[in-house]
């Protein structure tokens, strides 16, 4: 499992240029405090353990995003800069839209900016669109 403690523009930036997958300097992902408890943001790739991730975490939201959608760039943005806003104990995996088809038929999703709340065993048990940062907390409580 890969996680990702950068700032999200790093990631909104690498998803909207659909750039091979992103590569964060030390420099850059020393710079987060780690003692300062935040979200987690965890880029998917096919190498993601989904499980692994949900068993770990308290919560897990999978965010189905597509560099083309007005409203996923939107969703991006407003994550990236009020990321300190979302609840700590949220896990935010990013998957892309386009290419992930397996993962969209497993948790039912037909439609981008889609984000799915998952269980310990990684069930989907939550799909909503959009709502930016007030939906992903409010859905997860």
């Amino acid at each position: 499992m890969k996680t990702l403690y950068v700032r999200p523009a790093l990631l909104a930036l690498s998803l909207l240029v659909g750039s091979a997958p992103l590569a964060v300097p030390q420099s850059l992902a020393a710079g987060v405090e780690q003692a300062e408890q935040r979200a987690t943001l965890v880029q998917y790739s096919a190498d993601t353990d989904l499980k692994a991730i949900a068993a770990e975490s308290d919560k897990t939201v999978v965010f189905f995003f597509a560099a083309w959608c007005p409203n996923c760039i939107l969703t991006l943005t407003e994550l990236s800069e009020k990321w300190s806003d979302i609840e700590p104990d949220i896990t935010l995996v990013i998957a892309d839209y386009d290419t992930e088809t397996a993962l969209k038929s497993e948790y039912g999703v037909t439609y981008q900016d889609t984000f799915v709340l998952l269980d310990r065993q990684a069930n989907g048990v939550k799909l909503w669109n959009a709502g930016g940062i007030a939906g992903l907390n409010s859905n997860t409580r």
